[in-house]
């Protein structure tokens, strides 16, 4: 844990994540990386130089049993907010779409902001780790042609809520770790989707391109970081 801590403590000092009297909602899945995320926030908030107030956030996409979930909050002395939602039945019975993740993405991520903000939150606390950056920093050239990637700390306006990424510096195998070492209640993703999507594929891809080329996925997190050294063909001025 004092590894995960000490990433978690310099993402969040690099881009001053969290101020003081925030009250913060763990997106909280049930999966490796958010119960890893809930374990760091609440042995971080023992020692943060600001005051923050801490909860968590279950999204029930549909008879899912979240009760150790529940169970695990209540030891941390974490409150614990379940929200029922019809997103498995919109997106696999209404819509019935083929390639999900989408649609299930961004109906989890209004539910989320739109709940975390009615229980009077300032920040909404995101699983995604180092991995995570990297498969969307490729996902977003081979996929759709532009180099892009989440923020490890974005604003919504409209909602008026922040969003943040703590774990950004955080290795997944550091995750899968944990999840076996405190042996974290992991709830399975009932999703139908879940192991055949286009970012298995490129998880895949950039574990292969490790091996073959050693020191890439370092590489590759590392240009994502160095903004000084970007440089695409714009073509006014180049002109």
């Amino acid at each position: 844990m004092q590894k995960l801590l000490s990433k978690a403590r310099q993402a969040i000092k690099d881009f001053d994540m969290i101020q003081e009297n925030d009250k913060i909602a763990v997106g909280l899945s049930g999966g490796k990386d958010s119960l890893t995320l809930l374990h760091i926030l609440k042995n971080y908030q023992r020692f943060s130089p600001q005051k923050f107030e801490l909860i968590a956030i279950t999204l029930n996409p549909g008879d899912v049993d979240n009760y150790p979930l529940y169970k695990l909050c209540e030891d941390l002395e974490i409150p614990f907010y379940e929200i029922q939602t019809d997103i498995k039945e919109i997106v696999f019975d209404i819509r019935k779409e083929k390639n999900p993740c989408s649609l299930c993405a961004n109906l989890r991520r209004g539910a989320l902001n739109d709940n975390a903000k009615k229980l009077g939150c300032t920040k909404i606390a995101l699983g995604h780790h180092k991995d995570d950056a990297i498969e969307t920093f490729m996902m977003s050239m081979l996929y759709e042609g532009r180099v892009c990637c989440f923020s490890p700390k974005t604003h919504l306006d409209r909602q008026d809520i922040t969003i943040i990424r703590p774990m950004i510096y955080i290795n997944e195998y550091m995750t899968k770790k944990a999840a076996k070492d405190y042996n974290y209640p992991i709830i399975k993703n009932p999703c139908p989707a879940d192991g055949k999507t286009n970012r298995q594929n490129i998880k895949e891809l950039v574990e292969r391109l490790n091996r073959e080329i050693p020191g890439s996925k370092k590489n590759l997190f590392g240009a994502l970081n160095n903004s000084d050294k970007l440089f695409i063909w714009d073509k006014e001025n180049i002109k």
